[in-house]
């Protein structure tokens, strides 16, 4: 991977797409790649503080499979998604950043109204810049 690491633009907040930007994160951090996410849209809502750290809500082309998503990932006693971040943060170069236009748009313009996992608030151009030369995902 290039030198600008592993960029992730998370968009939603349901189960079935933070449960792979845990993953990919905890992953990248673990192989010593840089890991950049940019957090914007509905996502918003699963890092406000005293937001959800734990999230059963699927996509609703996936509604039907979420109980046994769920159940699977009880089963192996997977961490939650949340859980995961905190770990990729620990281990690796990870950082994660609310966006400012969906902050002021969701009146969370403090970095006191996210949850402490959350780095920074930046506008999406100083994420593109941090973003320069490395792998760009959206989720």
């Amino acid at each position: 991977m290039e030198k600008g690491g592993l960029n992730i633009i998370m968009f939603s907040g349901s189960a079935d797409k933070l449960i792979p930007l845990g993953v990919l994160s905890q992953t990248a951090a673990n192989l010593g790649v840089p890991v950049r996410i940019f957090v914007t849209g509905w996502a918003m809502l699963a890092f406000k503080k005293g937001g959800p750290t734990s999230v059963n809500r699927v996509t609703k082309e996936f509604e039907d499979l979420a109980p046994v998503l769920m159940k699977g990932m009880a089963e192996m006693k997977a961490p939650s998604w949340y859980d995961m971040l905190k770990t990729a943060k620990e281990i690796g170069d990870v950082k994660i950043y609310a966006c400012s236009l969906m902050a002021e748009a969701l009146k969370m313009k403090n970095k006191s109204d996210y949850d402490p996992i959350v780095d920074d608030i930046v506008g999406a151009a100083t994420f593109m810049q941090m973003a320069a030369g490395g792998q760009v995902i959206f989720i």
